[in-house]
């Protein structure tokens, strides 16, 4: 009797973890189909289109926004970021990160390419039947810099596993931009792949060249943002000039709605860069958070377009910030050691287009960075911009003066808003140039007629 019984239990205790785990695979099922009109995703049977961010950090603030998935570019933190997105009902596209010809890997090498395809076979052997697993993203941005195609060669190896052990999951690559000649690759080499990934930014205007280029299968767009450092006008001394949050506002959002969401029969949805910060030419550049891990200014945007509507409490807006009434535009040049003003206008940015005034409530920075000395490309790792000591007057308000730095070279002016616990911010390079003797007879008179003790110490 004892027997039949615990027999009993354990077949049925068996049969409901058999169900579990049967349920478990079926809630983390995704697959893209082909309609009359181009391409839907499902998730669980269901449409499902991406309104993801890049990153896996401050998901409570993303759905909040309206998203519903995040992405990540390697497996570092692989396990936790699937548990938090989970526990949120978020999906994730799982980044496999291939290593890239322009960082000295050779796909010539046979037993380095087998090496790491071992390796990530273990990954996707561990991670496929992970509930909250959307898609599986093998390598970013392999074209970036590269001569030898035949990295795709090592993205199909990976694809076609990837349909061998885990049907339930598309497989896509992740490419730099949009280039005729890198389809065509994709297209001839990679035949298992499921989707078209593609990272752009101003150049997201021509995101519609993936099928003039001879793509016909669904994509989507796995960063999109402000303008890149590589795009932007630059002065004379080869600094880019960087949006303000204002600018890069209009260009999330506008982006958003001429560019991702119109094309929905095909493009099954976008992720956002950066959820986060980093320094990548300068540290405000992609960050929609500031390295304090604040709000910005681009979020609002960003909700805007997820959700429709505005935000229950908006940003404040900047407007250019200026020295001496001057832009980066007209290559700002300043004397060692003399004194300057700068100035920007302020408000509440209410929606895309209405502002309000934004009182006497709100906190202003702003600090002298030296021009950032090692500038990658691709998101490789940056060393952070020196600070440079100087003097500021009234730099809590909206309008200072300063000391320019002594040492000749480029810099930049940084200021951010804080306002309903967000920030807007701007910056401007400026060069400094060396002073001669007549100038600094100027300058020793000018100096007389400052007060120093009235200047902060930065």
């Amino acid at each position: 009797m004892y027997n039949r019984e615990f027999k009993f239990y354990m077949n049925k205790i068996i049969f409901l973890l058999t169900c579990s785990f049967f349920s478990l695979a079926i809630n983390a099922q995704t697959n893209i189909i082909k309609t009359d009109t181009g391409y839907t995703m499902m998730r669980n049977g269901k449409p499902y289109y991406v309104k993801g961010v890049g990153g896996d950090k401050n998901l409570d603030k993303a759905i909040a926004i309206g998203a519903n998935s995040i992405r990540t570019w390697g497996i570092d933190n692989a396990q936790d970021a699937l548990d938090r997105a989970h526990a949120k009902g978020m999906t994730v596209m799982l980044g496999l990160w291939m290593q890239h010809e322009r960082h000295g890997f050779d796909y010539n090498n046979e037993k380095k390419v087998k090496r790491q395809f071992e390796h990530f076979k273990k990954v996707i052997l561990q991670f496929k039947d992970h509930p909250a697993l959307l898609t599986w993203g093998i390598g970013n941005e392999l074209n970036l810099f590269y001569k030898n195609p035949k990295c795709w060669d090592a993205v199909e190896d990976l694809a076609k596993f990837i349909h061998k052990v885990d049907p339930n999951h598309p497989a896509t690559t992740v490419t730099a931009g949009i280039n005729k000649e890198v389809i065509k690759e994709i297209i001839k080499r990679t035949p298992s792949i499921d989707l078209l990934c593609v990272n752009t930014y101003g150049d997201i205007t021509n995101i519609a060249n993936v099928k003039k280029f001879g793509w016909n299968g669904a994509y989507m767009v796995t960063e999109w943002g402000p303008n890149g450092h590589w795009e932007s006008p630059k002065t004379k001394w080869d600094a880019s000039m960087e949006q303000s949050s204002k600018e890069k506002k209009e260009s999330y959002y506008t982006r958003y709605k001429k560019y991702i969401e119109p094309n929905k029969n095909y493009c099954l949805g976008s992720y956002v860069f950066l959820w986060g910060a980093k320094q990548e030419y300068t540290e405000t550049w992609y960050g929609l958070f500031t390295k304090d891990n604040e709000v910005t200014e681009c979020i609002d945007a960003v909700e805007m377009a997820f959700k429709g509507g505005n935000p229950d409490k908006p940003s404040p807006t900047l407007n250019d910030i200026r020295i001496n009434k001057l832009q980066a535009k007209d290559n700002i040049h300043l004397k060692s050691e003399d004194f300057y003003t700068a100035n920007v206008k302020t408000a509440i940015g209410i929606n895309m287009t209405e502002t309000k005034a934004i009182g006497n409530k709100a906190k202003y920075t702003w600090r002298i960075l030296r021009e950032s000395t090692d500038k990658k490309a691709g998101g490789d790792a940056e060393e952070a911009a020196s600070s440079v000591l100087t003097r500021i007057k009234n730099k809590k308000s909206n309008r200072i003066e300063f000391r320019a730095p002594r040492d000749p070279g480029a810099y930049r002016l940084f200021v951010s808003v804080t306002y309903n616990d967000k920030v807007a911010y701007a910056n401007v390079p400026f060069y400094v140039d060396e002073r001669s003797a007549k100038d600094g007879e100027a300058r020793f008179l000018k100096f007389k007629q400052y007060d120093m003790n009235s200047f902060d110490n930065d």
